[in-house]
């Protein structure tokens, strides 16, 4: 898809969010951490200036930012707390994207200029209680019964589930069949009878970005509900809709290592022990050298992902590639960001220790290390069979 912002506005529209980002989130990250919430009036200024449909096609109210642009935000947001990305993200991503991508005529015109505008709120419901890294094994079903879909099942640690208006829901349509061939993607609406959601879960860290089960109880949809009108689909556009997801994550690591490193290194010219500026000691110079290549290289890695999925090649490799690499990368990151502040860095009110809290999911959702480097080697080892 291309964008319909050009470049030059593009690169105000990034001014300005850089400018929101510094003026109006970072002074208020404690409070958010604090009180587990972002508030109200922030996420009314979010919806002004178009946040929540950055990704959307302009005939259905949103910008129509392409990927890469769409990466150049995430980096923007990386540098505050990811409560407020998370906040419009799921509209962008996981939310709208299997509509832009697969959804028909009628569900793009219903469901998307709402999603744009941020008066609908998204969420993707994809992981089980059985079923995460091996989503093609989950067991949520949808059973055809005349113009309705039954559904029953659970999902867990679904991120905005709580002020979602509209589920993205994965689910086998074929529950006689295994595999992914027979899992569709519907769209259920809150306030479906049926359908419930449970009490946000207290995390280590992302305090604001609420995630909770979701319990589907002999919910009724109506066939049209179901994503581009065909069963089977669904797999196949959550992995499409994944590749993005996993680069939008590898960029708010990257805008994290930049915010940790900016932390360590200003508190390294200030800190004197031994009557110098610890900045001054190569033990100190040598994890901020580190921190800054390994931000540098996952920096570049980030942009070639998505600019090879904005070129419509094969990126499921260079997503994975990036998201393993840059969620790791940041931990290691956040860790040496802690050790340069010593006691200082790991103090409630420091926004390193926060940030050494945050970035240790990364490694988890949107696919875990371990899978990731299952993804990477074997796509490697394809191109050396014979």
């Amino acid at each position: 898809m291309q964008s319909c912002v050009d470049d030059q506005s593009f690169v105000a529209f990034e001014e300005t969010l850089r400018r929101f980002v510094r003026e109006r989130l970072v002074p208020i990250e404690r409070e958010v951490d604090e009180n587990d919430q972002v508030p109200a009036g922030i996420i009314t200024e979010m919806m002004e200036l178009g946040l929540f449909g950055i990704g959307i096609p302009p005939e259905y109210g949103g910008l129509g930012l392409d990927v890469c642009q769409e990466t150049q935000v995430s980096l923007i947001f990386g540098e505050t707390a990811p409560a407020f990305r998370l906040v419009f993200m799921p509209n962008v991503g996981l939310g709208s994207r299997s509509i832009v991508i697969s959804g028909t005529k009628e569900q793009k015109a219903k469901y998307l200029p709402g999603l744009a505008s941020g008066e609908l709120r998204a969420c993707f419901c994809l992981t089980e209680p059985n079923s995460g890294s091996d989503a093609a094994s989950l067991r949520t079903t949808a059973v055809r019964q005349g113009e309705y879909y039954v559904l029953n099942g659970t999902k867990r640690f679904i991120s905005n589930a709580t002020r979602a208006d509209i589920f993205t829901v994965m689910a086998r349509t074929d529950p006689s069949r295994k595999g992914s061939e027979v899992i569709s993607a519907i769209i259920v609406e809150r306030g479906t009878p049926g359908l419930s959601v449970g009490m946000p879960e207290k995390k280590l860290g992302q305090r604001g970005a609420p995630i909770a089960d979701v319990v589907f109880e002999d919910v009724r949809i109506p066939a049209a509900n179901l994503i581009g009108g065909k069963e089977g689909q669904g797999f196949r556009t959550a992995m499409n809709v994944l590749d993005a997801g996993r680069i939008s994550v590898a960029a708010s690591a990257v805008g994290m290592a930049r915010r940790l490193i900016d932390e360590a290194s200003r508190y390294a010219l200030q800190r004197r022990q031994f009557g110098q500026r610890i900045a001054d000691f190569q033990l100190i110079q040598a994890m901020l050298a580190d921190s800054e290549t390994e931000y540098l290289a996952g920096h570049a890695l980030t942009l070639r992902a998505a600019e090879a999925l904005r070129a419509g090649d094969d990126a499921r490799n260079l997503a994975a590639a990036a998201k393993y690499f840059c969620s790791e990368a940041v931990s290691r990151i956040a860790d040496r960001a802690m050790q340069i502040l010593g006691g200082a860095g790991y103090m409630a009110d420091n926004p390193v220790e926060r940030f050494y809290r945050d970035s240790r999911v990364l490694r988890i959702y949107e696919g875990t290390s371990q899978i990731l480097q299952l993804v990477i080697a074997r796509t490697l080892l394809k191109g050396y069979e014979i």
